[in-house]
């Protein structure tokens, strides 16, 4: 296992795939990173997963955009799936694009489960905050959940004024479907800041209304500490900003943006490292392997706790 300077461990590789997506969902963040350049190919995907994993990385986690425009994201899975000690192959996506045929596929090819962004449940909410109707996102859910890409994650990033007097219909959707819900405060990063000051809520006050009626309570060790609530069988985790001291004592990502950079920080820009040259040469692992030990040797918490 690999620690940083703070004594954190390496778990988790984000890689995102691509920076284009189907819809316009103002509150995205984009990994932090919003540059469109060079893609990186499905082998130089898959050769920077395997150098992750050597160093004792199991999750790796497709991101984007919207991962499903890759025409090739089924060679993605499959290439990913197929490296030693990686444990699971998971994504992030809306499910437009998530037919039954292509769940089925990407199951088999080897994705693990997923993520999916469903910011509301009424069509015109759902239309103004992503720009784009909601059915394709429904059937797409319907896929995953029939497809067994589980646990089915369903991601609702709380508006103030928009969804927030969802939450209780989101429990129920997610109880029927056997999904998990994530409440997802809304971040300030790469967003204009009046959108921000517009629609950020805490989610203090909500989680601990959520807390007085689970009746279980569980914590995500490795996810920042995140609590999983159990609420009559249906699974809710809040989660919280990243500006605090909490989330980042306990991050265990790096990422891989979509132009070939090792990326330490959601939170910063200053420190990528470029892999993107050296995988287009005559470079060695070991190369790549000193690259990966420098990004690594560069995350560190964004927010510190006065005993870092």
């Amino acid at each position: 296992m690999l620690l940083d300077r703070y004594n954190r461990p390496l778990l988790n590789f984000r890689i995102a795939v691509t920076p284009s997506c189907n819809q316009k969902c103002f509150y995205c963040h984009r990994e932090g990173y919003a540059n469109k350049t060079n893609l990186l190919s499905v082998n130089e995907i898959v050769r920077m997963a395997k150098i992750a994993a050597e160093f004792g990385v199991k999750d790796v986690k497709i991101t984007g955009g919207e991962p499903l425009m890759r025409k090739d994201i089924k060679e993605i899975v499959k290439g990913l799936s197929g490296i030693q000690g990686l444990m699971d192959v998971s994504l992030v996506t809306n499910a437009k694009l998530l037919t039954e045929e292509l769940a089925f596929e990407l199951k088999e090819a080897g994705l693990s489960r997923v993520n999916i962004s469903l910011p509301s449940l009424n069509p015109i909410v759902y239309e103004r905050i992503t720009g784009g109707k909601i059915n394709g996102a429904l059937m797409g859910v319907k896929a995953a959940v029939n497809a067994g890409l589980k646990p089915v994650k369903l991601n609702m990033v709380v508006l103030k004024g928009l969804n927030d007097h969802e939450i209780e219909y989101m429990i129920e959707a997610a109880r029927g479907i056997g999904a998990i819900l994530q409440l997802i405060e809304f971040e300030p990063v790469n967003v204009a800041f009046e959108e921000y000051a517009k629609y950020h809520l805490s989610l203090d006050e909500i989680e601990e209304k959520i807390a007085k009626k689970a009746e279980k309570i569980e914590t995500r060790n490795f996810m920042h500490n995140r609590k999983v609530y159990t609420i009559n069988g249906a699974k809710v985790e809040v989660v919280k900003p990243i500006e605090n001291t909490e989330f980042c004592a306990h991050c265990t990502r790096m990422r891989l943006t979509f132009d070939g950079k090792l990326k330490p920080c959601l939170m910063r820009n200053d420190n990528l490292i470029d892999v993107l040259s050296y995988l287009r040469s005559e470079t060695s692992d070991e190369t790549l392997k000193a690259l990966f030990l420098k990004a690594n040797s560069l995350r560190e918490p964004f927010y510190k706790k006065a005993t870092f």
